[in-house]
């Protein structure tokens, strides 16, 4: 509050208290008595004295220019005095015109009820502040969006003093027509959705939290591209089970995330199946200390298989996610086995089929940066090609099921060394398909939210350090899915399998990855002008937009929820042999050369039947 509006309500409250204590003492002190013309006139006369001393004091002691949010005693005695020569003024007026009288009793009771409302409305303040107002200083002004269930147990937990959290519930919005104007908790619903940017501006609204929990994706969109035109930071809830069950409190409200944005309602997987040939069962997943692979272990765990093989090539991956399986899921019967071993090592593949002799094994083991397998396309073919070979061959020779190659979109029309060794690998495990027991099948997915690869933790990095976040090109643009939910698709798809076919995991809509660095942007609480993005330029092997089949290689419809598939047909091994024979004696341009020549000189791919 200004200066001058402060000034003009004080000087208002003081001059109904003085005008109203001066005629309730007369009738304290006279409640009987009828005042005639003459006493009246006295009276009006005292009054108006009264009323200008007291302002004039007021000014002289500065009543109206202390903080009195933080009044004590010497505020106090400022008051006292002030009053004390008020009413000491206006009794020598009241004595020059009451015929050298004063109404000495009055006079004192007045001066009595000044101090107490005087005095009472500046320290009823400080009380009031101290009780309501203090207490919420440093909380922030918070805007919850939904009145349902999980609205209100936000509203409950805050204001039965849940001193944890910094957020201060101002109002609902909710587009429930029928709890408009309702209040929940003392906390008001003040709007719908769309009215989100004008309640933030005129409420100075510092937080909005999203309590809707069954908000899908889309929705979600909606009304974080409505907070993103204001300055408030987003939060939401976390799963409404585990606030109802006591689980987590208002406290463990989260950030808003980009995978929040992206992801959208899960599939309800085919749980009969998958235990059917999970449960009991020894599953062995190369790559298992990647983001992918790891993933795959943990929903893997869920189904309790008799024995789990962690294989990869880096110890302290495989060690951070053999403690984490262990910790979690320690006291079932499964047996959590990690093995150190390199995919490239033909013998030790071998070997470690040969030790555990596993039913299923997922491939996820695979260089995925496409810039640097670009650079370096020996090394790709290394472990892309030949590494899937030597797993697969080792799976055929001792009996496993199920293969599960984890490919990528890239494989699809590939521009890039990544991309080609990718398609490759489903080449060579299609070929295997067609003279072994072994159930081969290839899944494909686009870019995986918080993988090693994936481009947000690039941009986050980008956005601690200041910034600027460096885009490719501005039309630039991917299809992204959930570890969780990619890793959960992979494992059905293995429960589809006849052998040969390549499982196409539906991504959604593609991403402008301009679009998802402006979101990071703005949920990590700052502004582009903050924040600048920058375009850098496609980079080697880049694609301006991913694929993830061609439109005659779908199916007319999915085989399961979110799954489609496709087929290849008749693949020429004996370029591929040819090509490993002899990969390490071309030099980079010619190994592209090459590689491109086997993906486009294979047949065309045709519709599943």
């Amino acid at each position: 509050m200004s200066y001058r509006k402060r000034l003009t309500l004080l000087v208002l409250l003081d001059s109904i208290i003085v005008t109203f204590a001066i005629f309730l003492a007369v009738w304290i002190v006279y409640p009987s008595t009828v005042i005639d013309e003459s006493s009246m006139r006295v009276l009006v006369a005292s009054s108006f004295a009264l009323l200008v001393f007291h302002h004039v004091f007021a000014m002289i002691y500065k009543l109206y220019n202390k903080v009195w949010a933080y009044a004590s005693v010497g505020e106090l005695i400022a008051i006292v005095k002030s009053i004390t020569f008020a009413i000491i003024s206006a009794g020598v007026v009241q004595f020059l015109v009451n015929d050298f009288s004063i109404y000495r009793r009055a006079m004192f009771v007045t001066w009595l009820l000044h101090i107490i409302l005087i005095g009472g409305s500046r320290f009823g303040w400080r009380v009031y502040r101290d009780r309501y107002i203090a207490k919420d200083a440093n909380k922030k002004r918070t805007l919850i969006v939904g009145a349902g269930a999980a609205g209100s147990m936000i509203a409950r937990q805050l204001h039965n003093g849940d001193n944890d959290t910094e957020l201060l519930p101002v109002a609902f919005v909710d587009d429930d027509l029928s709890k408009q104007k309702m209040e929940i908790y003392d906390v008001p619903v003040i709007g719908q959705i769309k009215d989100i940017p004008t309640i933030v501006h005129n409420h100075q609204i510092e937080h909005v939290v999203i309590a809707i929990p069954s908000l899908k994706q889309s929705e979600l969109q909606k009304i974080v591209t409505l907070c993103n035109e204001t300055k408030a930071m987003v939060k939401m809830i976390p799963k409404i089970e585990d606030l109802m069950t006591g689980k987590v409190s208002v406290s463990n409200l989260k950030n808003v995330e980009v995978e929040d944005l992206l992801g959208r309602e899960p599939v309800v997987l085919d749980i009969h199946a998958i235990k059917e040939y999970v449960s009991g069962n020894t599953v062995m997943v190369t790559g298992a200390g990647g983001s992918i692979g790891s993933e795959i272990c943990r929903q893997l765990m869920t189904f309790h298989p008799g024995k789990i093989v962690l294989v990869g090539h880096g110890e302290y991956s495989i060690y951070k996610i053999d403690m984490e399986l262990k910790k979690k899921y320690g006291q079932d019967d499964t047996e959590i086995v990690p093995v150190i071993g390199d995919v490239q090592d033909r013998n030790r593949m071998f070997e470690i089929m040969d030790t555990h002799q596993p039913t299923l094994v997922y491939h996820a083991a695979a260089h995925k940066h496409v810039p640097l397998m670009e650079y370096n396309p020996h090394e790709a073919v290394k472990n892309n090609v030949i590494g899937t070979k030597n797993v697969a061959e080792a799976a055929d020779a001792y009996g496993v099921k199920r293969f599960v190659l984890v490919s990528t979109d890239k494989a699809v029309n590939p521009t890039n060394v990544m991309g080609a060794t990718k398609r490759i690998a489903e080449m060579v495990i299609q070929d295997m398909a067609t003279k072994s027991d072994t159930k081969f099948v290839a899944v494909r997915f686009g870019n995986v939210l918080g993988s090693r690869g994936s481009v947000i933790p690039l941009f986050k990095s980008q956005i601690e350090q200041g910034g600027p976040v460096t885009v490719t090109h501005k039309d630039m643009t991917r299809y992204f899915m959930t570890i969780p939910e990619a890793s959960r698709l992979v494992i059905q798809a293995g429960t589809l399998a006849k052998g040969g076919e390549i499982f196409v995991l539906d991504m959604g809509e593609p991403v402008k990855i301009v679009d998802l660095a402006r979101n990071l942007i703005k949920l990590s609480g700052y502004t582009e002008e903050e924040i600048p993005i920058e375009y850098s330029g496609i980079r080697p092997g880049e694609k301006m937009y991913e694929e993830l089949l061609g439109e005659d290689e779908i199916l007319p419809g999915e085989v399961y929820e979110k799954i489609y598939v496709g087929r290849t047909t008749e693949v020429d091994f004996a370029l591929i042999g040819r090509m490993i024979g002899e990969f390490e004696q071309l030099d980079v341009v010619e190994l592209k050369d090459e590689l491109m020549g086997i993906v486009y000189g294979e047949k065309e791919l045709v519709l599943a039947k």
